[in-house]
């Protein structure tokens, strides 16, 4: 008999999918080479070259940081966040704010910092701080403007500009919105002179049942809107059974609960059709989890489960990172969310991926690549922060991608081939073909396959 806070591992019944497709390899080989270097460090603009070296220089490398070292250089970066503040030249106003750090064998830390000004919150005002031995070498900024907003005291009422984020939210289709809270007054720094402004967030649903998080900036002096992002992180995946594998569980008296012990205590719930709340922790007396059907509750739940588990072996292993913020605290997962919804999202609020079952609830979205895309969210979102819209939100939902295709490979699971395909088995489409190419993305008549001035402006899952 195992104790409740001891890893117990068990057997699951999915059904393997009997199509598989050919596996696209061009070209993904040196995306997946470089890629490693999003999940703690900055993108600086500059020139692309045609043919990138995929090694790094062995000093430019990350090192694994155990929780613990991580926890130790941030306490250090905060205790010296002062010091650097002037040595960067910030104003008697701005305050720094440790996000997080990485360190390369060379002995060079990269500190991610977020800034305040007046003790509010300056948005795009975030920055990364390279140092060696102490020393500055480098700067990467998301602006350069100065932190010098005109005035701090705002011209029109919160109220006003919660009842104009709440009409963006009806205008895209929203159901239900409504402000989640009192908007905040922050300095928006993303682009052009830095304002004082108001931030909404607007809740209730998205058009297809997606919850939503509509994040609203609103200019304090005009009521204009500034800017709005999407705080809900959301991709359609395929839903690839993955055999008889094992899962981590936990054990209480005679009950089983689906609880990996050995990440961080990863939990996978029953919505059972819902839309809110946690749901229902899946337990059982035989540790035995789904039969391979989709009329098996427990079927979409291992899969899960299962995903979530490969996802952190594959962050441990390969990145030496423990769980989404580094800290070996697992996240959890809610399956069968709503009614024939099509899709899978994760959300920085709930720290959770939240899986729907599909047309005619038939065909759960908790596949390997998607339990890895979504998860892939949370570490950009606690790294890079890069927002949901534009051309952030291109790199964002790329990355997530280009990770649940390395993730896919790492599983070598014999039922869940590795490809450079995303969507292939589920034919979402209905001829066919999957939902994205990595071999060359405008094969799916929307995605683009080069950067140009406007991309921007395209929906953030084709950019």
């Amino acid at each position: 008999m195992l104790s409740s806070s001891t890893p117990h591992r068990r057997t699951s019944h999915t059904t393997s999918h009997t199509s598989r497709r050919t596996a696209h390899r061009r070209a993904a080989a040196v995306a997946l080479a470089g890629v490693a270097a999003l999940i703690a460090t900055a993108v600086q603009s500059g020139t692309a070259t045609a043919a990138p070296d995929p090694s790094p220089a062995k000093g430019n490398e990350l090192v694994k940081l155990s929780p613990a070292q991580r926890a130790e250089l941030i306490r250090d970066a905060d205790a010296a966040k002062a010091k650097t503040a002037d040595e960067l030249g910030l104003g008697a106003k701005e305050k720094l704010v440790v996000r997080d750090v990485a360190k390369d064998r060379d002995g060079t830390l990269h500190t991610r910092y977020e800034r305040t000004y007046d003790g509010l919150p300056a948005l795009g005002g975030d920055l990364v701080v390279a140092t060696d031995a102490g020393k500055t070498e480098q700067v990467v900024k998301a602006t350069a403007k100065a932190l010098r907003p005109a005035t701090v005291t705002p011209k029109i009422s919160a109220a006003k500009a919660e009842s104009q984020a709440v009409s963006a939210a009806k205008a895209a289709g929203a159901e239900r919105p409504d402000a989640n809270r009192a908007p905040r007054k922050v300095i928006w720094a993303a682009n052009g002179t830095p304002v004082l402004a108001y931030e909404t967030v607007v809740g209730g649903l998205q058009e297809d049942g997606t919850p939503n998080e509509l994040h609203v900036i609103t200019d304090a002096a005009t009521g204009a809107k500034l800017y709005e992002y999407q705080g809900v992180e959301n991709g359609t995946g395929n839903t690839l059974y993955s055999g008889t594998v094992t899962l981590g569980t936990a054990q209480s008296g005679s009950s089983y609960t689906l609880t990996d012990t050995a990440r961080g205590n990863h939990k996978t719930y029953n919505l059972n059709r819902g839309t809110s709340g946690t749901g229902t922790l899946f337990s059982g007396s035989d540790d035995v989890w789904g039969n391979g059907s989709a009329s098996n509750a427990e079927t979409a739940a291992a899969d899960a489960h299962y995903g979530a588990a490969l996802t952190w072996d594959y962050y441990k292993n390969v990145h030496g990172r423990s769980g989404i913020r580094g800290d070996g605290v697992g996240a959890y997962s809610r399956v069968h969310y709503g009614n024939n919804y099509v899709n899978a999202f994760w959300q920085d609020s709930c720290f959770c991926m939240t899986y729907g079952d599909g047309s005619g609830n038939a065909n759960p979205l908790t596949s390997i690549d998607v339990a890895a895309h979504e998860m892939s969210h949370g570490v950009t979102s606690v790294t890079a922060g890069l927002n949901y819209s534009g051309e952030s939100g291109g790199l964002n939902e790329a990355t997530s991608d280009i990770f649940a295709t390395a993730v896919e490979f790492y599983a070598n699971n014999s039922s869940d081939v590795g490809d450079y395909l995303i969507g292939e088995e589920i034919d979402i489409n209905g001829d066919g073909t999957p939902l994205r190419y990595m071999d060359k993305p405008s094969k799916d008549g929307a995605s683009k396959d080069y950067w140009y001035s406007g991309i921007g402006g395209v929906d953030v899952h084709y950019s």
